[in-house]
């Protein structure tokens, strides 16, 4: 048997005692319906991470989600997130160990306390550090063919490209991760310190997204950060967008506006602005999520007393409009939208 095979079988093993499991590698979490939930991969408390218990409409046992990151993988993954700093080989002993089928080792590790959880997201932000640092321009290459093939040509050193990233190709996925070309977006707070990575898979053979599950996740931290995209000129206004496409497509039509990704609609609504800022124009999508977003964070905006406006699409979002009706159609309508709301278009 090989030994992709054996963490398959381990893997599987451990689905079927996932409660157990859970109860044993993360008592701080609570169970709710078929799921366990908890903080994070450290065990703190909190709802962010949710494993599922028991298989349901194709969906397998064992599955985790992180949704505060991203992140997610079978119970392998998880285990050898919480146990922290120590090989696959320990891992799998320890998994061993929990089914039965080996002795504990002689001086067993410590999982990671999970009081811990500052540790733990450090760890994934210094990972997100050394990814973003692997890459390199995206001029000339496969990201760069992605980007133009969507219409957008507002670029900048947020943005890098990497031909190997480590890919698992699907949440149940119990093989060992792939790597595979992907768009890398850096995730900074307001101090301009990394806090996160986002990846974009992508297919060289179309130039397009990879035909994966989820071929956009995220490493590291997000809460209240963005992918950051400025003018070279300090100024009072900034666009606050949800994807990065979305973003960049605006960015494309206003190259001389500052900019700001946040990735999600969750995202957006939980925005901390950069200080200095005095209005905000909210680029949302075209949806009930984009709009629940832009409330939530125009009503953190307006307690701040920092103005706001709304730029909502034509279509389902901004890089739709921009690839149907072209840049200098979206400039004019994005202005449009602007001086309808009664707010004096600046130049800073």
């Amino acid at each position: 048997m090989s030994a992709q095979r054996s963490i398959a079988d381990l893997s599987a093993d451990l689905a079927t005692r996932a409660e157990s499991f859970c109860r044993q590698y993360f008592p701080e979490g609570r169970k709710r319906g078929t799921y366990w939930q908890v903080g994070d991969t450290s065990g703190a408390k909190g709802q962010s991470l949710a494993i599922r218990l028991h298989s349901q409409d194709g969906r397998k046992a064992g599955a985790w989600v992180d949704y505060a990151t991203g992140e997610y993988g079978d119970l392998i993954d998880l285990l050898h997130e919480r146990l922290g700093s120590v090989s696959l080989k320990e891992t799998l002993r320890e998994a061993r160990s929990f089914l039965g089928e080996a002795p504990c080792p002689a001086e067993p590790r410590e999982p990671r306390k999970s009081e811990r959880p500052d540790a733990d997201s450090s760890n994934r932000s210094a990972r997100a550090r050394k990814l973003f640092a692997a890459g390199k321009p995206v001029l000339g290459t496969l990201a760069a063919t992605y980007l133009q093939g969507r219409g957008i040509t507002r670029l900048g050193p947020a943005l890098r490209y990497h031909p190997r990233v480590f890919l698992r190709w699907g949440e149940d996925d119990a093989d060992p991760p792939q790597r595979t070309p992907a768009l890398l977006a850096k995730i900074t707070d307001n101090r301009g310190q990394i806090t996160g990575c986002a990846r974009t898979y992508l297919d060289p053979s179309t130039g397009g997204l990879a035909a994966i599950e989820s071929p956009k996740r995220i490493l590291g931290q997000l809460h209240g950060h963005a992918i950051r995209f400025w003018s070279g000129k300090a100024r009072s206004d900034l666009i606050v967008g949800e994807g990065l496409e979305n973003t960049l497509s605006v960015g494309t039509a206003f190259p001389e506006f500052d900019l700001a990704s946040c990735l999600t609609a969750t995202h957006l609504g939980l925005f901390i602005p950069p200080p200095g800022i005095q209005r905000i124009w909210i680029a949302r999508d075209n949806d009930e999520a984009g709009r629940n977003a832009s409330m939530r964070l125009r009503n953190q905006l307006e307690s701040l007393g920092i103005d706001c406006g709304d730029l909502v699409p034509s279509m389902g979002d901004f890089n739709d409009d921009l690839r149907a009706f072209g840049r200098d159609a979206l400039r004019r309508s994005l202005f449009e939208a602007m001086k309808a709301q009664g707010l004096e278009i600046g130049d800073g």
